[in-house]
């Protein structure tokens, strides 16, 4: 994270309304540095920014026909940093999808819902009390 303790998210989503949204939900409703990606092209070459978390929706076309999908695009953030948490996030509600993005290594998968936020800001905090828990593990274990 950065020194000012924010963590820093990535919205990438096509869907610029709803992206605008999430953007404001996350603004409103906690401590976070957000950047928003229309593509995941976009995401990506941006990534020097080091994002805590990224969410990314699972279409990416909308805006670009020929933007990569976020499989594609998940697999690219992974293979420049495999620490980053990414979350897919879809309006497919199958299980084939969630599954999918699972085996691609994404850390959750959320259906876009009126609880989507909720379920978003849940992961995030699951997911940073969990490396904070790591880093005082590894911290312990360096003394021991």
């Amino acid at each position: 994270m950065d020194n000012n303790n924010k963590i820093k998210i990535f919205l990438v989503d096509d869907d610029t309304l709803f992206l605008k949204m999430l953007e404001i939900e996350f603004l409103e409703n906690g401590d976070f540095d957000i950047e928003t990606y229309v593509t995941g092209e976009l995401c990506v070459a941006n990534l020097s920014n080091k994002p805590d978390i990224i969410i990314l929706d699972y279409f990416l076309d909308g805006v670009d026909k020929t933007a990569k999908n976020g499989i594609d695009i998940l697999d690219k953030i992974l293979e420049v940093d495999p620490n980053i948490p990414v979350i897919m996030l879809s309006c497919q509600d199958k299980i084939e999808v969630a599954v999918e993005c699972m085996h691609h290594k994404a850390v959750d998968y959320v259906v876009k819902s009126e609880t989507a936020f909720i379920r978003l800001k849940k992961i995030i905090s699951d997911l940073m009390k969990y490396r904070k828990l790591e880093k005082t593990l590894n911290w312990y274990m360096d003394r021991v």
